[in-house]
């Protein structure tokens, strides 16, 4: 039986420009399908999370403006478990609204804050392993962090330092925070890999309402003033003006620098299942189906794909004929207003990306 003091909360803001022209400003990538099977990301977390928790404590936080697509893919959720924000402000104002929304609710909850734009596997393992860190946050007077071991220098993602070294972070087992750092360069990102002391940070948090709450006035005072008088305002037909008061002056703030760095109550559960923040084209690449020949892959119903290698090949119309030939390691990726084809290379697609920034074309941002 699912416990009903766990909550999920799929936090779906987001600027939209990491997989462009699939993913926009208008639509970012959790309101997209990434695959051939057509599914959002966001309807995967959200099956996901209806292992974990009843289907009542799933809560998705996204901005006022995505709401039409929230309700397109998740057309069972009740306006009361959406958490509307005005304009982004990053993650920490939306930590502090989820924790007093949920604790208004209850109490004895217990939250897990989930990007709902990262591809996690939907099976056992995951489903173990959550519950598992949930129960451990129930139990004890920590707010984790989900860890994943490093496979590599990736410089697009934050690192956390596990204190006690390689031998507690080989252990697997929850253990105190030393450090974060947030993209570091090659040279140090290497450094990490090879102490042995780091995990990538998932951007996954757990805690238990009442702790994150107090740790948020105690730490985050600047945002949780801006709070005063959300016990009457949360939950009534008052919270949307007052929401969007206290979003007016909100600073822009992550909750890990603006709490995880400076809290001492910081600690690390280790991941074991697959997980990939998707922050990129060859991050995708890797999670997408494949042709097993040539690593080629496709979304379409018809294609003809000759002499080509490691290349994506994507189209909003899925009847479409996609014929290509001869490229390697390439982008084609077809919107209703956009063909974008380039190398798959970070430094091809921004400098591509870089140039809709300008007026003539910020319409297609």
């Amino acid at each position: 039986m699912l416990n009903n003091n766990f909550y999920c909360v799929l936090m779906a803001g987001g600027s939209g420009d990491k997989l462009w022209p699939w993913s926009r400003e208008s639509k970012p990538k959790q309101f997209v399908s990434t695959g051939p099977g057509g599914i959002t990301m966001l309807r995967r977390a959200y099956d996901r999370c209806l292992q974990l928790v009843p289907k009542e404590n799933i809560i998705v936080a996204t901005l006022e403006k995505y709401k039409s697509h929230v309700i397109d893919i998740l057309p069972e959720i009740s306006d009361k478990n959406l958490l509307l924000e005005p304009i982004g402000r990053h993650t920490a104002p939306c930590t502090v609204y989820a924790a007093y929304s949920i604790y208004k609710r209850n109490k004895d909850a217990v939250i897990a804050m989930i990007p709902a734009d990262s591809i996690i596997e939907n099976d056992d393992k995951t489903r173990s392993t959550m519950e598992k860190a949930m129960v451990y946050a129930a139990e004890h007077e920590v707010l984790l962090t989900m860890g994943v071991i490093p496979t590599r220098p990736e410089t697009q993602y934050g690192y956390i330092q596990v204190a006690g070294g390689k031998e507690a972070r080989d252990a697997g087992l929850p253990a105190p925070v030393k450090t974060f750092t947030e993209k570091p360069d090659e040279s140090i990102a290497t450094a990490f890999c090879k102490s042995g002391e780091f995990f990538w940070n998932s951007g996954i948090y757990i805690w238990r309402a009442s702790l994150i709450k107090e740790e948020c006035e105690s730490l985050m005072p600047d945002i949780t003033s801006l709070f005063n008088g959300w016990e009457q305002a949360v939950g009534s037909p008052d919270e949307r003006a007052f929401i969007n008061k206290v979003y007016t002056d909100c600073p822009k703030l992550s909750i890990d620098y603006g709490l995880m760095e400076k809290t001492s109550r910081a600690w690390i559960f280790p991941i074991d299942f697959k997980w990939t923040d998707l922050s990129n084209w060859d991050e995708l690449y890797e999670v997408v189906p494949k042709d097993f020949e040539n690593g080629n892959t496709c979304n379409t119903s018809s294609s003809i794909i000759k002499k080509c290698k490691q290349t994506i090949t994507l189209s909003e119309n899925r009847k479409k004929l996609i014929a290509a030939y001869g490229l390697e390691d390439f982008l084609v990726i077809d919107t209703e207003d956009v063909l974008l084809i380039c190398p798959r290379t970070r430094e091809a697609i921004g400098n591509l990306t870089s140039e809709t920034g300008f007026p003539d074309f910020e319409q297609f941002r």
